[in-house]
């Protein structure tokens, strides 16, 4: 019988991709030229970008050889290889690039679907299960629509699939210190955010730890996926350890980010223009199965994060 969590995600991830889908069908052919937060990215680059991993998603699950190709490939080129694969696709006519995205998409949904729930597969970093190769694609999606959306002027409606964002945000704790050199913090965190549309709140970590964020779980997710900065958003921090997590927190996997700056973001909801950020990465991080990281390609620079 299939894992109800697993099915859940499957089908969030196929809803985030519609929703996207949406958002730039009947575009004309100079908006997909609009440049987007990432320097150097237009819209069609983030597209692109978002059809280059879901086709090595899907190669993962259906040809462990043809994704070590691009494993090999990336490897030769460890800095340039996001940029080159984002380039390939923004060069395709919109139409031709649309149609392949929206196939890949449908054959990774059904290659998702079909896979073990047990079995884990091959990635940039440790290899991992179905459902949270799903994770990471609902998060890397959602967060390059927020670029494609603030390079269009929209406001996008937040909904409960930002749950999946948040959890590996939340996960993501640890690595976000270890890749800035910086000691875990030694005590878990409670994190408690306000789910869209007051529909409740989302908890982690025990209800008596003494450091604590709270605060919307749209602005959480912002944050983690670096397309908002922290003075920008109605987060609050409890303790030392906790307030610093909020000036590196990430839930993408590679080096750190800088982010966009204070006044930069287009935040759902409040004011603010769409503004810089930093170049966004092959990979979104997974979401951490016990003694996991997070992990992306090598050379993964993240959504947001900096050149």
């Amino acid at each position: 019988m299939p894992d109800p969590s697993a099915v859940t995600v499957f089908a969030d991830l196929r809803e985030e991709g519609a929703e996207l889908d949406r958002l730039v069908a009947e575009l004309e052919g100079p908006d997909w030229a609009r440049p987007t937060p990432a320097p150097g990215w237009r819209i069609a680059h983030q597209i692109a970008h978002l059809h280059w991993t879901d086709r090595a998603s899907l190669l993962s699950l259906t040809d462990a050889e043809g994704f070590g190709h691009m494993v090999e490939a990336a490897l030769k080129a460890p800095d340039t290889f996001v940029d080159e694969g984002a380039e390939e696709g923004a060069g395709l006519d919109p139409a031709e690039l649309l149609a392949r995205w929206r196939a890949t998409r449908h054959a990774l949904d059904e290659a998702l679907a079909a896979a073990s729930p047990d079995a884990r597969f091959p990635w940039y970093g440790p290899a991992m299960k179905a459902a949270s190769m799903a994770s990471a694609r609902l998060m890397e999606t959602w967060a390059h629509g927020q670029d494609v959306a603030d390079a269009l002027g929209v406001r996008r409606a937040p909904t409960a699939r930002l749950r999946h964002v948040a959890r590996i945000g939340v996960r993501a704790r640890d690595y976000a210190h270890a890749v800035r050199g910086l000691p875990a913090p030694a005590e878990e965190f409670r994190v408690e955010l306000s789910a869209p549309g007051g529909s409740g709140t989302w908890e982690y970590g025990p209800p008596g730890a003494a450091q604590r964020i709270t605060g919307p779980a749209l602005d959480f997710c912002l944050l983690v996926t670096q397309r908002a900065h922290r003075a920008d958003l109605a987060l609050h921090a409890t303790g030392p350890d906790a307030d610093r997590w909020l000036d590196i927190a990430q839930a993408f996997a590679g080096p750190a980010g800088q982010g966009r700056q204070p006044g930069q973001a287009g935040v759902p909801g409040r004011a603010g223009a769409p503004g810089q950020a930093g170049a966004p990465g092959p990979a979104a991080a997974p979401e951490p199965a016990s003694g996991e990281r997070p992990a992306g390609p090598a050379g993964d620079r993240g959504p947001g994060a900096g050149r």
